[in-house]
């Protein structure tokens, strides 16, 4: 009875258990390793190869010591000529010379001559040492490639731009004007803006006009006082003789 309900309860494959454990391999060491003596380890240390430093080939590197070279007198002198001149010029202007013959160089030099305008050729590397010790250093990057400066005692802006249309292969990279660092667009704005004679007129008219004015409005009221009291005056003498004249015939 009981076999015969096995029988049923079972499936005929055979009998499948719900959990099944599986039994993995042995992770257990049998082998620990033995923990050096102190000594031992102190030896050890102090007995450590120590691999010299690699020496590297002369040159590789950049060396950290700065030689700093003495100017000769050829760049003294330029340099001395350099300070004068931006002492002296209210306008230095720098200009790239984009492969410009001899012959275009000299008419541009006569143009700009009759303008009091002046062409000086300097070394870069000596512009620029002299530019990082100064007030203008910030010039420094305009020298860069072949470089000519156009200098002036006066501001000749108006007339160096005009100059320069006849010269395509001159470009204006940037000019110190009055002591300021302006750009190519800077220039072209400062060349928009009037005269100094145009300003000073200017300024005279507008402070003539106000003194004037003032002038005017002290002596407004003093006069307009003075008119109302000749007005008065007029009137109250015109009353006393039309008074007078009823009594003279009431007299009569």
């Amino acid at each position: 009875m009981a076999a015969t309900l096995c029988s049923k309860l079972l499936p005929k494959q055979g009998w499948v258990p719900l959990t099944q454990s599986v039994r993995h391999g042995s992770k257990a060491v049998t082998r620990h390793r033995k923990p050096l003596h102190i000594q031992k380890q102190k030896l050890l240390a102090v007995t450590q190869y120590i691999p010299p430093a690699r020496e590297f080939p002369p040159g590789a590197y950049p060396s950290q010591t700065k030689h700093v070279q003495e100017d000769n007198d050829l760049t003294l002198l330029m340099k001395r000529e350099l300070k004068k001149l931006f002492e002296d010029c209210k306008m230095i202007a720098v200009v790239q010379n984009s492969s410009s013959s001899a012959e275009d160089m000299m008419t541009l030099r006569h143009r700009l001559y009759k303008h009091n305008i002046t062409v000086k050729f300097f070394p870069n590397k000596v512009v620029r040492s002299f530019l990082s010790d100064s007030i203008y250093c910030n010039m420094g990057p305009l020298f860069v490639g072949p470089t000519v400066m156009f200098v002036s005692k006066e501001p000749k802006v108006k007339e160096m731009l005009t100059t320069l249309r006849g010269s395509p292969q001159m470009t204006l990279l940037g000019a110190c004007i009055d002591n300021t660092l302006l750009s190519a667009q800077g220039i072209v704005s400062y060349s928009k803006l009037p005269s100094m004679t145009v300003i000073q007129g200017e300024v005279v008219s507008g402070l003539s006009m106000l003194t004037s004015h003032t002038a005017y409005l002290l002596q407004r009221h003093p006069a307009h006082l003075s008119q109302l009291l000749q007005q008065y005056i007029k009137q109250q003498s015109s009353d006393g003789s039309a008074e007078a004249a009823p009594k003279a015939e009431e007299a009569t």
